[in-house]
């Protein structure tokens, strides 16, 4: 027997698929997934931002962010990408944050919330300081617009590249700057410690069995990306980088 061929964009019970995603971004299940998926894409982009980064160690920033330029339209049309996944990330985490605070504290979620870390209750207020961050940082090294005598695009290396290694050592030279940069960082790991052991248990991945190996990975996680962030202002600040 031949089955009927469904309309394109249709699921065997007749739905769209923009009728299922509206659906799934409607119930608190399928907007924590939204939140454990744009959340794994950041986490992503901010491990590589970190690898980048690094080449201030070796020297090779400049040719590294030459080389990150050379393809303008992609680079914009990545920016634009993770501009829609950080605003998704910060809508859904606000409506659910305010639907908890909502909900009636019945003993169960009273005796939950004492168990809570504090980076797991103060996820709302690490994120708030990190998209404040990034707001600083995008006027800070990609308009350059904090220090602009010493921006990367006005002043360049012995190569004829902008120099990005002078910018960003004279701007960390600032202690104000570094502190900054070391709050932002601090944000940055409370949201990870938590964001990684959450994003698992929004996948329906976490049991007893792995509890104690997924709170570990969010540990090691954050550790591993807010020390490396973080030795760079300190690097600057005592003269270690050249």
């Amino acid at each position: 027997m031949r089955l009927p061929r469904l309309p394109a964009g249709q699921d065997s019970r007749g739905n769209s698929v923009q009728d299922e995603m509206a659906e799934l971004t409607r119930s608190t299940v399928g907007r924590k997934i939204f939140m454990a998926l744009t959340g794994w894409m950041m986490i992503l982009f901010v491990a590589v931002h970190l690898l980048g980064n690094t080449t201030v160690y070796s020297g090779w920033i400049n040719a590294y962010a030459e080389r990150l330029h050379a393809l303008p339209p992609l680079l914009w049309a990545y920016r634009l990408f993770m501009s829609v996944v950080v605003t998704v990330h910060i809508f859904f985490g606000i409506q659910l944050t305010l639907e908890n605070r909502r909900a009636k504290p019945a003993p169960y979620f009273v005796k939950k919330h004492l168990r809570a870390t504090f980076a797991g209750r103060t996820m709302i207020w690490s994120g708030t300081v990190i998209g404040g961050f990034l707001l600083f940082h995008l006027v800070h090294f990609t308009l350059q617009l904090i220090f602009p005598e010493h921006a990367a695009n006005r002043n360049m290396d012995s190569a004829g590249r902008p120099d990005v290694l002078g910018m960003v050592i004279y701007s960390f030279q600032h202690l104000a700057v570094s502190c900054i940069y070391g709050i932002a960082v601090a944000a940055l790991f409370l949201h990870l410690f938590h964001g990684v052991e959450s994003s698992f248990q929004s996948f329906g991945l976490q049991s007893d069995r792995t509890q104690r190996f997924i709170v570990r990975a969010g540990a090691v996680a954050a550790t591993v990306v807010a020390s490396g962030y973080l030795s760079i202002p300190i690097a600057a600040l005592l003269g270690i980088l050249k």
